[in-house]
């Protein structure tokens, strides 16, 4: 209650946002900025405390953070995650922990869409707020072939759909050329009136920077290349980059 008292003492407003349970789980955690992100992301995503755990488990605020200035660091401790554009969506990596999937283990990507498919109230919550799910090998015809994308959801706050194509192991340029086939069909023959330019997300195990940053290059700006793990992020080394920015000028 102490320790409550010396970090809470003028946040009546929060105290009716989250719940005595909530603070308990907030109050383990010693860094200031990191606390302040999950006060204000779990009144964002109105998280219970089993989704505070898992994000706090998986290392969200470090995740994201990880690839932001310092600036854009205080920002987001400040005010949460706040989507307001494409970038804000995307995170690296993506932890699917809840696959429960061993390493070194191999699946095929159809076994690795079943396995999401199979625990997709989690992947949303890792996905984060304003997903909605629309369907799994979304069919899609160009002259007299036929493609499919692996998920496909809509985002309720960017207005827009959300493609997503999963690679078993290093993305390709072919799958970035792939991806931007698909943006566009769905930009030009799924887009009603009200729809924003639809976002595409290669999600794979691996990914040679030099090569994506070749491949994206003169591609569409809403395309990204994310990496996905089986396991648990190490802090050690997210909180060792978000030092690294703090401390430049």
């Amino acid at each position: 209650m102490r320790q409550f008292y010396n970090e809470y003492s003028n946040s009546a407003t929060l105290s009716h946002q989250l719940s005595w349970s909530h603070y308990v789980e907030l109050l383990k955690i010693d860094d200031q900025l990191e606390r302040s992100f999950y006060e204000k992301q779990s009144i964002i995503e109105n998280w219970s405390i089993r989704e505070l755990i898992r994000q706090k488990k998986t290392s969200l605020f470090l995740r994201i953070a990880a690839s932001k200035n310092k600036d854009e660091i205080f920002a987001l401790s400040k005010k949460g995650q706040i989507v307001e554009k494409p970038e804000d969506i995307i995170r690296e990596p993506y932890v699917l922990d809840f696959l429960q999937i061993p390493e070194p283990y191999s699946l095929s990507e159809s076994e690795l869409e079943s396995r999401i498919i199979d625990s997709l109230q989690q992947f949303l919550l890792e996905l984060g707020k304003g997903f909605a799910f629309i369907g799994r090998q979304y069919r899609i015809t160009l002259g007299n072939r036929h493609f499919r994308v692996d998920l496909v959801f809509y985002h309720r706050i960017l207005k827009c759909f959300v493609l997503i194509d999963l690679k078993k192991e290093e993305v390709g340029y072919e799958d970035v050329g792939q991806m931007n086939m698909y943006m566009g069909y769905f930009e030009n023959e799924e887009n009603t009136e009200d729809d924003n330019p639809p976002i595409g997300i290669v999600l794979s195990r691996n990914k040679d920077e030099l090569l994506v940053k070749y491949a994206m290059n003169r591609v569409n700006s809403q395309l990204f290349v994310s990496k996905y793990q089986f396991y648990l992020p190490k802090k050690e080394e997210l909180k060792a980059l978000i030092e690294k920015q703090l401390n430049d000028d």
